[in-house]
């Protein structure tokens, strides 16, 4: 069975409604929230054609052993309180290997249009002659959610999902998030732990009820993941007990309470507290 399991993923990758890499051009591939299992077979046709990648940090060590030995590889990715690479370096490396009539990969967690800054690398190679494909990627939100049982759209408690940078900018408003909020949609904050308590403090301000519940999750999709539920009122104190290595996600909306009575039920179910019926 094994394989015929391998026979017939090779006969999958050798479809021509896949995407392919060309010499002298860049495919912004999304690698997924996580582990191995959110990877595309779009994203891993291409990851087995490469000739040199550059690679962000969220991207699974168990992705990047499917390369090409003999594919250049460039560890570019941007940690948090570290010294990285700047876009503008990542930007020109890019142009730079395309420009030697490399198949290249620009290789990204998550998915590269979402804040993957995938439409700047474009922008910039399409500018200086080098042409680029987007491979969608399972975005953070879409993998984190399933991982934690949390339905981002629940019929009668949210109808819409809003993804939002924790990184706050200069300029915002109270109406800024009074009209995130008027819109009772689930929102999915990236990156927004260490701005926990500014982000509550915005939220509160533009009128938000302090029990609205939410979550962090941390180094979602892995085996590490952790969930930690509070409210926006309480948001701010959990976040300081969250000492995690890798990215944390926060979901906020009455949809995480959805999710929370999931989860539940499931253990009861596991722990043998509660039987399905079986239709004699």
């Amino acid at each position: 069975m094994q394989n015929n399991m391998h026979t017939s993923l090779q006969v999958l990758l050798q479809n021509n409604t896949l995407p392919s890499l060309c010499a002298g051009s860049v495919a912004l591939v999304g690698a997924g929230c996580g582990s191995l299992g959110n990877l595309t077979l779009a994203a891993l046709k291409l990851i087995a054609s490469a000739e040199a990648v550059v690679f962000d940090a969220l991207v699974d060590s168990d992705i990047l052993v499917l390369l090409p030995e003999t594919c250049e590889r460039y560890d570019m990715g941007k940690r948090g309180g570290n010294v990285s690479a700047s876009q503008d370096a990542i930007n020109h490396k890019l142009l730079e290997l395309a420009q030697r009539g490399l198949k290249v990969l620009r290789l990204k967690g998550g998915d590269p249009g979402v804040f993957g800054r995938g439409g700047e690398e474009a922008l910039f190679l399409a500018r200086h002659g080098v042409k680029s494909q987007f491979i969608a990627g399972v975005t953070a939100a879409l993998g984190c959610a399933a991982s934690a049982a949390i339905p981002l759209t629940h019929r009668g408690v949210a109808r819409s999902v809003t993804l939002v940078t924790g990184h706050q900018q200069d300029g915002e408003t109270t109406h800024h998030w009074r009209t995130l909020l008027a819109l009772g949609s689930t929102l999915v904050f990236y990156m927004g732990k260490d701005q926990a308590q500014k982000i509550a403090a915005s939220l509160l301000l533009a009128g938000a009820d302090a029990t609205l519940p939410m979550v962090f999750i941390s180094a979602g999709c892995r085996e590490q993941q952790q969930l930690f539920y509070a409210t926006v009122s309480t948001m701010t104190a959990a976040a300081k007990q969250i000492h995690t290595d890798g990215p944390t996600l926060m979901i906020l909306g009455e949809v995480v309470a959805v999710g929370s009575e999931l989860q539940q039920l499931l253990t009861d179910i596991d722990s043998g507290g509660l039987r399905h019926a079986v239709a004699g």
